[in-house]
């Protein structure tokens, strides 16, 4: 059953992720993801405090 099922589950498993990404509308999970590191990188550079100078000391 090792390879046999494996290779069987994985065919069934792509079969219906072509058939759900074919009908259904599916969002861009690269897409989103991009989106949502930039929204992080954005807050984070807003709420970052600011660095001391070193020069002063």
């Amino acid at each position: 059953m090792g390879l046999f099922g494996g290779g069987l589950k994985f065919l069934v498993g792509v079969g219906c992720g072509v058939y759900v990404a074919q009908n259904y509308n599916v969002p861009n999970v690269k897409k989103l993801f991009n989106t949502y590191v930039f929204l992080a990188k954005h807050i984070e550079e807003t709420y970052r405090k600011p660095k001391k100078d070193d020069k002063d000391e």
